[in-house]
């Protein structure tokens, strides 16, 4: 994007490069505005997003966002320009420019000759290549990370991050007998329930005991980052 052109347009519309993969999910780029996210509480909205991923769960995008649709980059940014996805991209506008004129997705798409041009002129797989000849040696401040050398990681009972679970303990074996579901579920419940990854609420019972152990919320992280 940068060296295509792109990105100082894209700046100038709100669509910055601030991070890449988990980075930009349930709510791990930064807070809904205050007034929005009070409206949705208060007047129990289904809010949308629409995103260029691999899923469409439930609050992918962000924990108040219920509604999720996939769509392709452009697409993202076109709903976001409209600030709806109730909308008819071929009889209604995207925005009205300051003079008064209708502007239409149709207007702003390019045709495929045009796209062609870009990629073959900036996809280079040089890029790739110099990302991936030092992937495995990571930044430096990942290099300059203090890390134990003994041969088994050090526990510290006193950790709110990672502990060693006790069902990894050795145990005798035994058969399993009379086993049963632990959870049956409906067709609206994804791993992103039973297992999220997005900011933890003070309010939660993992904030809760995080509080109760003397983490500030500012210092929670995500339960994604937590849990490993």
């Amino acid at each position: 994007l940068k060296d295509a052109g792109l990105t100082p347009f894209l700046d100038q519309l709100g669509f910055h490069t601030v991070g890449y993969g988990c980075m930009t999910c349930v709510g791990n780029s930064g807070e809904i505005d205050p007034e929005v996210s009070r409206a949705i509480t208060d007047n129990n909205l289904i809010a949308a997003a629409v995103l260029s991923g691999n899923r469409n769960f439930e609050a992918r995008i962000h924990p108040q966002t219920a509604a999720t649709y996939l769509a392709s980059p452009p697409l993202v940014m076109a709903y976001a320009l409209a600030g709806t996805v109730n909308i008819d991209f071929e009889q209604q506008p995207l925005q009205t420019t300051p003079d008064g004129q209708k502007v239409f997705l149709r207007d702003l798409w390019p045709d495929d000759a045009e796209v062609a041009k870009y990629v073959t002129q900036y996809v280079q797989p040089a890029l790739f290549n110099q990302v991936y000849a030092t992937m495995a040696e990571g930044t430096a401040l990942w290099q300059s990370l203090e890390a134990p050398s003994a041969e088994r990681f050090p526990w510290k009972s006193d950790s709110t991050y990672i502990n060693p679970p006790p069902f990894f303990a050795p145990q005798a074996a035994a058969s399993i007998k009379d086993a049963y579901c632990l959870l049956l579920l409906g067709d609206s419940v994804t791993t992103d329930h039973i297992s999220p990854v997005s900011r933890i609420p003070p309010t939660s019972d993992a904030g809760k005991y995080l509080v109760a152990s003397g983490v500030a919320p500012r210092d929670f992280n995500t339960y994604g980052a937590r849990r490993g």
